[in-house]
């Protein structure tokens, strides 16, 4: 098949008759980058570092950037991401393919890893969650009304979550998510020079945050992922932590768990190096069919002795929004 799929560059192919905008970089085996959100713009998790190992392939999910818009609000679905990412995976032509799925998009990713096993060669599930649903909210407001605590100037932080979720349109959706960007980080403050950038570009979109899908929930369905997996989660995420992560981790037979200690839910962006290397690692050795003498189901993912890496307790009852 012709390779003009995974030519370097932006790209725009219908997938089940919506438009759909996707950007190939890097070079190496391929890796398909599911973004969080729902509604938000791509950019963000571009992972430079990343593409200079693999073929990293970033979808803007319908309702953002330059793909195409559903009729109403509701059609905003998990099930309807992964019905788009499994054409987009067919248009590319893959016989072997990653997934990176980041807070929503790993729902998205946990969803199409259950229902299309056959087409992964692994996943990788970025800090993200199982289940959403009550509990989950509760403990991430929870976390997010004590950041001010450890960072005074996330005083206003928390009253703006609040109205972003409430946001009508776009440019309060953005507005809202400008604000609270953040708390999405370790210690946004302390590197507030080069995170600056992003805070003032990055992008929503209102109508998939405003979808009404029920609480995902698929705890129940983990022991059923035969993919490789490897779970990545952010010490320091207020709202994808390290609980859920190692929830993840204890569900998913074989599965590898990666703890950032130094980061919030933006690990690429706040331990690019560690990321890197690590996401590098197990795709390499998972496309040489390395599955040999595997990590029991609950061992850390094995790094250079110069990474210390540790499981560690983790700091609106929507599906997912502004999950991010």
């Amino acid at each position: 098949m012709s390779r003009a799929p995974l030519r370097p560059g932006t790209h725009t192919v219908a997938l089940l008759g919506i438009p759909h905008r996707y950007h190939v970089a890097g070079s190496g085996p391929l890796c398909i980058v599911h973004p969080g959100g729902p509604g938000l713009g791509w950019e963000y998790l571009r992972m430079p570092e990343v593409e200079e190992h693999l073929t990293l392939v970033y979808l803007e999910p319908a309702g953002t950037g330059g793909s195409g818009h559903l009729a109403t609000p509701n059609d905003y679905r998990i099930t309807t991401y992964t019905a788009f990412l499994s054409a987009l995976v067919e248009h590319l032509g893959a016989q072997e393919a990653f997934l990176i799925g980041h807070s929503h998009g790993g729902f998205v990713a946990q969803t199409y890893a259950l229902t299309h096993p056959a087409h992964l060669t692994g996943l990788i599930l970025y800090d993200t969650s199982p289940v959403t649903g009550q509990e989950f909210w509760e403990q991430a407001l929870a976390n997010l009304n004590r950041l001010p605590q450890r960072h005074p100037e996330a005083a206003t932080i928390p009253q703006a979550f609040q109205q972003t979720l409430a946001a009508t349109d776009n440019a309060s959706a953005t507005a809202g998510l400008r604000a609270v960007l953040p708390a999405y980080f370790a210690d946004y403050w302390a590197h507030e020079r080069e995170l600056a950038p992003l805070r003032a570009t990055i992008r929503a979109w209102i109508d998939p945050l405003r979808s009404a899908e029920p609480p995902f929930d698929v705890r129940h369905r983990l022991p059923e992922i035969s993919t490789p997996t490897l779970v990545v989660s952010g010490a320091h995420d207020f709202i994808c932590g390290p609980r859920w992560g190692r929830m993840l981790h204890e569900g998913i037979p074989g599965s590898r768990l990666l703890l950032l200690e130094a980061s919030g839910h933006l690990g690429h962006l706040e331990e690019p190096d560690i990321f890197a290397r690590t996401v590098t690692e197990f795709v390499l050795r998972t496309a040489a069919g390395d599955r040999d003498t595997p990590p029991s189901p609950r061992a850390v993912l094995a790094l250079p002795p110069t990474v210390d890496v540790h499981l560690t307790d983790g700091p609106d009852h929507r599906g997912g929004g502004l999950g991010f």
